[in-house]
């Protein structure tokens, strides 16, 4: 499976959601990473894969088993629906709802948190243009340490400095130094 655009995930998770109504479940997640970039901010085209974090109930395992299913049905990979991310979430915050429908929930994390998961990853020009995407919608009216102090509490143990110079270079990049 190359990619999924934003019709693709909405597909697929309307699906899940009705699996989840057949189970006797609403199933709530919160999409991370490339997902929450296409979902809530329209900010790309696709992504690899949905990251989530899967809020009980059901079990994780059972969502798995969904998941499976709608990569039988579309021809897509076990992997399009994990929670590999779930590591680099310190805290679970909750931003907006991107998406619902019958059995299914999805949110993104505060932009706070989804900021300093990219900037505690850094790994590629994506991370760095969906960082800067997020650092413009939380930057208007606000100075580089008030928005600093906002990401803070989100960041991921031992990536604290990686972070830090990814944000002082990204700020110096959207705003100058101001």
């Amino acid at each position: 499976m190359a990619t999924l655009t934003r019709q693709d995930m909405i597909s697929a998770l309307e699906r899940l959601g009705q699996l989840a109504v057949a189970d006797g479940y609403t199933l709530q997640l919160i999409v991370v990473g490339g997902a929450a970039m296409v979902l809530g901010y329209n900010a790309r085209l696709s992504t690899r894969d949905i990251d989530a974090l899967f809020l009980p109930p059901p079990a994780a395992r059972v969502v798995r088993v969904w998941a499976q299913i709608i990569a039988r049905e579309y021809g897509w990979t076990d992997d399009w629906l994990n929670d590999a991310a779930k590591g680099y979430l310190i805290g679970v915050s909750t931003g907006p709802v991107v998406l619902s429908a019958p059995g299914i929930e999805v949110y993104q994390p505060a932009t706070e948190q989804l900021l300093a998961m990219k900037l505690c990853a850094w790994r590629d020009d994506v991370d760095i243009a969906d960082a800067e995407r997020l650092l413009t919608d939380l930057a208007p009216g606000s100075n580089r340490l008030e928005v600093w102090q906002r990401v803070v509490p989100y960041l991921l143990p031992g990536r604290e400095l990686k972070a830090q110079y990814a944000f002082e270079d990204l700020w110096e990049s959207v705003y100058g130094d101001a």
